[in-house]
């Protein structure tokens, strides 16, 4: 069974328990429900019946549909042209014709109708009425991505140049749209052999692009994130420089020769996201108001041009002019080029992460602390009784970016520890049915107070119901059956030392277990690194570990808001940034394997940060606040991806990972809106729940 024919096997549409349509992804565990006017019975249709690629769909006669998000909503004609963008709290009537709707949920659903139709979005669900019964074709696609085949190298770096070249044969589309994630593709994968084997038909897009660079890997591995995004050949050169046409751009500028590719790469993707907004997608980008009337050149026609031409004039406009006005960028790799770690290329390309060359300084577990965990900690009770040799940490260089990895010998502080094995194990995830299932572990009765709040927390939503099982003082046998169990997340709350997971029995020893069930796990333990890194090298994807020491009251916090962010649909390495910023103990953790590991999917697919600040105005509803929305890219929304925030009269999509403008609003506003949000909200600095937030605050 060829790999498209096996993603078609990903995703079922049936009737669910209520009379709705249920749309479910199974290797992603993803759920989506449309609610109708009447219960339904979903037939199959072709997917021919679809524009855009479908893995299945059904069709259904109903008078009106409901989606319980607001969602990036477009609605095409016949002519596949964009008619009408959805916005919140909007309403819009379209005349009878043939109208695909497209709707950008966690799991991607086009609908197609024909008549009159009626799209209402207020600040809680999406409606689409069609005045009467009418056959409406419903068709979903997985966002699920895996490496189509597999490119064999050795370890010569000719051979790791024409491997590279071939990355970009991923790429759906060379136009400014494959700044889309979903029309960029997952990057082959690359193994070592005894010789160089590229795969029949394995085509890299003739985009006109080259990349020279000097043949070496520490050379080479920096530039694979903008070979790969631009489809372009990298070759042997003296000088790095990118060449399309005519057309030369040094890639040794002023600032280096990483930080210069770094840079093209930004740039290019920033001005393909304004540039395709003349395209398939004309929504109101909030960065294109910011940057058109600065750049030279006119977003109509550089749509239309080549490749080579549209880099001539992206190029041109000075990097400073852009800069304030791109999305933070989602992550930064820094990986040693070592031919060992060509495996993890791809993986890390799917996320279009940036590549270094680590430049990094070793760091003692106290370096990794401040003087106050110190201090604390002298005086604490911790999660050890004797602790396991420290590993050797090293401290990443900085980068502006939102989330760090590390891929490498040691111990990284502030980033994330990648392994193959780990990217090995999620392409061997199978489809599953039924509910998430997670596992809450609590073997010391001393902590109860984070056992009780992550029992409550996880599974909370009523729209995703997770199958919650809770353990307490488990033995080393009834630990090790957990382990091995198909568990989609497991939370351990309790004592590790240097003989493994502390139980009422003994110790388990997590190097001993053959093969481990659990998919993602949160060891909130001391010094757990070693366990949870035996964990994903027996079958489990991600993990967050710790790398020193921990007190109760320290992890306890750390656990709550971790545990809060995860249940939200943040990425394991997403939740952990936020999470470390609220508690000085956060630098005390770290991920393990794949850090985008998620463990339940975003309400709206996207995740979101909400920042607001007291002005105090004269109190009550006259009292205004400081209002603005951060988009969080996670691994289905990565670079390129775009969000609404939920503002009444804020019409405009920005960025995965850029900021809104600050608005001003009311009390009255700001309880509105945390009532249909569900989100960490930074509060005067401080972090709090949207659902926790006392309304009579404002």
């Amino acid at each position: 069974m060829s790999a498209e024919d096996h993603t078609v096997t990903f995703v079922r549409i049936e009737r669910g328990p209520d009379g709705q349509l249920r749309v479910r992804d199974r290797i992603e565990r993803r759920r989506c429900d449309l609610f109708a006017d009447r219960p339904v019975t979903p037939r199959p249709v072709a997917d021919e019946h679809f524009a855009a690629p479908v893995d299945t769909a059904v069709s259904v006669d109903v008078a009106e549909l409901s989606y319980p998000e607001v969602v990036e909503t477009y609605v095409r004609d016949e002519t596949g042209a964009v008619v009408h963008g959805m916005r919140h709290f909007e309403t819009h009537d379209l005349p009878a014709g043939e109208y695909s709707v497209e709707l950008c949920s966690p799991i991607k659903l086009y609908l197609r109708v024909e008549g009159p139709l009626t799209i209402d979005a207020d600040g809680n669900r999406t409606s689409l009425t069609f005045g009467r019964d009418v056959e409406v074709l419903l068709g979903a696609r997985s966002y699920h991505e895996r490496p189509a085949t597999t490119i064999t190298t050795t370890t010569d770096p000719h051979d790791v140049m024409a491997a590279v070249s071939h990355l970009g044969s991923a790429l759906k589309t060379t136009s400014p749209e494959r700044s889309f994630p979903t029309l960029r593709g997952h990057p082959p994968g690359i193994q070592l052999g005894d010789e160089l084997s590229i795969p029949d038909g394995l085509d890299r897009p003739d985009s006109g692009v080259t990349i020279e660079v000097p043949p070496t890997l520490d050379a080479v591995y920096p530039v694979t994130p903008l070979a790969y995004y631009l489809a372009a050949s990298v070759e042997p050169g003296d000088d790095p420089r990118l060449v399309a046409d005519e057309f030369e751009y040094a890639l040794d500028g002023p600032n280096g020769f990483e930080s210069t590719v770094e840079r093209v790469l930004k740039q290019v993707l920033f001005l393909d996201c304004v540039v395709r907004t003349e395209g398939y997608y004309p929504v109101e980008l909030q960065e294109r108001k910011m940057v058109e009337s600065a750049l030279p050149f006119d977003l109509s026609a550089v749509y239309d041009r080549p490749l080579a031409e549209q880099l001539r004039e992206y190029l041109a406009v000075p990097y400073d002019t852009l800069e304030p006005h791109m999305p933070t960028w989602k992550l930064t790799s820094h990986v040693e080029p070592v031919a060992a770690n060509l495996e993890t290329l791809p993986f890390l390309l799917d996320d279009l992460s940036l590549i270094r060359t680590p430049d990094a300084r070793e760091v003692t577990p106290a370096e990794a602390q401040s003087t106050a965990i110190d201090s604390f900690m002298r005086e604490r009770t911790t999660r050890s009784f004797s602790s396991p040799p420290t590993p050797r940490l090293v401290r990443p260089e900085p980068t502006d970016s939102l989330e760090q990895a590390w891929v490498g010998p040691d111990v990284p502080v502030g980033a994330s520890k990648v392994t193959a094995a780990a990217f090995r194990n999620r392409l061997r995830q199978e489809p599953t049915e039924g509910d998430l299932s997670l596992a809450v572990i609590c073997n010391d009765d001393t902590m109860l107070d984070e056992h009780e709040t992550a029992s409550d927390v996880y599974g909370s939503r009523d729209s995703l119901p997770f199958d919650v099982t809770v353990h307490r003082d488990l033995t080393t046998d009834r630990l090790a059956e957990v382990f091995a169990a198909d568990v989609d997340f497991l939370h351990y709350i309790g004592h590790i030392d240097d003989a493994g997971f502390r139980c009422p029995d003994g110790h388990l020893d997590a190097t001993t277990l053959d093969d481990v069930g659990v998919d993602a796990f949160f060891l909130n333990a001391c010094t757990s690194y070693q366990q949870g890194m035996a964990l994903i090298d027996a079958g489990a994807v991600g993990g967050i570990v710790t790398v020193a020491d921990v007190v109760n009251t320290g992890a306890t916090a750390v656990g709550r808001m971790l545990t809060r962010m995860l249940n939200a649909g943040f990425p394991l390495q997403a939740a952990l940034s936020v999470a470390s910023d609220e508690s000085l103990f956060g630098a005390q953790y770290l991920v393990v394997g794949d850090g985008n590991t998620e463990i339940a999917q975003s309400e709206a697919g996207s995740t979101s940060i909400m920042y607001f600040e007291n002005r105090p105005d004269g109190g009550g509803d006259r009292e205004t606040y400081e209002v603005s929305f951060q988009f969080y890219p996670n691994r289905l929304y990565g670079m390129g991806s775009l969000g609404t925030p939920v503002l009444e009269g804020y019409t405009d999509s920005i960025l995965a990972g850029n900021e809104t403008p600050t608005y001003s609003a009311s009390g009255r506003d700001i309880r509105s809106l945390l009532d249909i949000s569900s989100c960490p909200v930074r509060v005067d600095d401080e972090w709090r729940w949207s659902e926790e937030l006392p309304r009579d605050w404002f």
